[in-house]
């Protein structure tokens, strides 16, 4: 996530009297993928703060658009869709119609090209990002330095360019009662338990054990990838799983599934002897869906993806295998847990490996069981 640039490039925060006369309206741009999406949610909410009566605006990637769907402090959401767009002459219109809604102030947490066009259409007084290259800085009015930590917390560092401090705030992912309600009755088809968990995505601290020892509870498992040094392996999965439920006798699975990924959960299912205890769903759900199915989950475990972060979001607990990723990820709170062998080479953010993936095939599930039963005790099960 971090973003490099030359250190002789100095932070050019927008002066206060710049500010005399709030913004009408903002825009805010980052296009992928959908967990850095979500992870923007906490500067949206900042924003909002500082700016009550500004209209916010969020360019994006369509098949982001979910995660910020029913959020309460946006009022537009721009989604770029590749397959409409199909020439250069359709995007540059496109870029120029949301480019034309009279931004005051445009925030850019990516710089990509197609943000780049929308920043350089949009004219507004504040086009602020992060220290941008010698090549792109006449887009840019202010910059500066994205923040440390949690991921989350980095990007909400360039609206330090606005005197805005991150305060620990985590992604925040709106749904509606006619989602929970639905994803209650297909969890019931399925023979899940669908314990409710009230005022738990307005947490801000640890939460307490609220599961019997006797009860049935699930987990949502995220256990695909399309990257092989952030996808621990499924033989790795169904070793663990079967020790839960030894645990555990009333632990759920349930793996939702990604685009061409069915076939990998069913083979992961496969593998393990705690089938009874496993549910994969019939038809891939939508992003919602599945999030709303988190609602009901008491806990979440997997790889470092999109759902550990809609997980946050929801104030699910989670547990993360990492590889190539680094800690960064992880939300700043003990109920919200990776496990990793801390290899030299780790985290090395790289999408192969030339030594075989030593970080995620040599976490052994052996390894892994006791911190899980652990964090179990002590943030899932009563006891």
């Amino acid at each position: 996530m971090n973003h490099s640039a030359p250190a002789h490039i100095a932070a050019r925060p927008v002066p206060p009297a710049l500010l005399q006369h709030p913004p009408r309206r903002i825009l805010l741009c980052q296009l992928r993928q959908i967990g850095d999406v979500l992870l923007s949610t906490p500067a949206v909410e900042m924003l909002h703060r500082r700016f009550p009566e500004a209209e916010l605006h969020y360019f994006t990637e369509k098949k982001c658009l979910p995660v910020l769907q029913g959020n309460p402090y946006l009022h537009t959401l721009w989604g770029v869709d590749k397959k409409k767009l199909t020439t250069l002459w359709h995007e540059i219109a496109f870029y120029r119609s949301v480019a034309a809604s009279g931004f005051d102030m445009v925030i850019d947490f990516q710089q990509l090209p197609r943000c780049r066009w929308v920043v350089g259409f949009s004219r507004a007084a504040i086009r602020l990002s992060f220290p941008p290259p010698w090549y792109t800085r006449p887009l840019y009015t202010h910059w500066y330095e994205e923040g440390e930590g949690y991921s989350a917390g980095q990007k909400a560092g360039i609206l330090r360019g606005l005197g805005l401090e991150w305060q620990g705030e985590r992604p925040r992912l709106f749904l509606t009662e006619d989602e929970r309600h639905t994803a209650a009755a297909m969890l019931a088809e399925y023979g899940l338990p669908c314990t409710p968990f009230p005022g738990r995505e307005q947490a801000t601290g640890p939460l307490p054990a609220r599961i019997a020892p006797n009860q049935p509870f699930f987990i949502t498992i995220d256990a695909t990838h399309r990257r092989e040094t952030r996808r621990w392996p499924a033989a790795h999965y169904a070793q663990l799983m079967d020790g839960m439920v030894a645990q555990f006798p009333g632990c759920h699975f349930l793996l939702p599934y990604g685009p061409g990924e069915e076939e990998e959960v069913h083979a992961l299912r496969a593998l393990c002897q705690c089938k009874k205890q496993i549910v994969v769903p019939s038809a891939m759900l939508s992003l919602r869906a599945m999030a709303a199915c988190m609602t009901f989950a008491a806990a979440h475990l997997g790889n470092c993806s999109a759902p550990r972060h809609m997980a946050v979001a929801l104030g699910v607990p989670t547990m993360t295998l990492l590889g190539a990723t680094g800690t960064e990820w992880t939300f700043p709170s003990p109920e919200h847990m990776d496990m990793r062998l801390g290899l030299p080479c780790q985290p090395c953010d790289q999408n192969t490996c030339p030594i075989g993936i030593a970080c995620l095939n040599t976490l052994l599930p052996q390894q892994v069981l006791p911190q899980v039963v652990e964090y179990m005790h002590q943030f899932v099960v009563a006891g």
